[in-house]
């Protein structure tokens, strides 16, 4: 199981990335991917998404709800392994409201194509650092002309199931 430090790391890239590459396997097993705008930024296990339903990726998530979502933040980067579920809750819809779903659906929030893709994370793996980008940048650069590996910042991969 994951850690409260490892959830918190895990937490802070989520809360400074603004897009998301969301993977799902389509109807013929080959792996699509395509960006996305997270939604949710408090990290608690589970990412949230405005999508149009139906569509390809509801069509996918339906047939096969196994995804990843892949974030970067700068100073960090985390790849999630979970499952995903398409929900039309009304209540969950005017929460994450915002202008960049607006841009999406020009009928507003009561388009009947709104949805939201609700992933819920099992594993997870990331990479983090706290150091400077000069520094980082630094490192690299002593390790290539060492021939040494760069000590870059805290990877692990964690046990979300809860």
């Amino acid at each position: 199981m994951a850690t409260k430090d490892e959830i918190e790391k895990i937490g802070a890239i989520v809360a400074k990335a603004r897009v998301a590459i969301i993977t799902t396997v389509n109807l013929e097993g080959a792996l699509v991917s395509r960006p996305m705008a997270v939604k949710e930024r408090d990290f608690d296990g589970d990412l949230w998404f405005f999508t149009e339903d139906p569509s390809h990726k509801t069509d996918e998530v339906r047939a096969n709800p196994q995804v990843n979502v892949a974030l970067d933040a700068g100073g960090g980067w985390v790849s999630l392994a979970g499952e995903a579920e398409i929900v039309k809750d009304p209540a969950k819809i005017d929460e994450l409201w915002d202008t960049g779903a607006e841009a999406w659906f020009t009928e507003g929030r009561d388009d009947p194509k709104v949805a939201l893709l609700k992933v819920v994370a099992h594993t997870a793996e990331y990479w983090a650092t706290d150091d400077p980008k000069p520094l980082v940048l630094l490192k690299y650069a002593k390790a290539a002309v060492t021939g040494g590996r760069p000590d870059i910042g805290e990877a692990r991969t964690v046990d979300l199931d809860r």
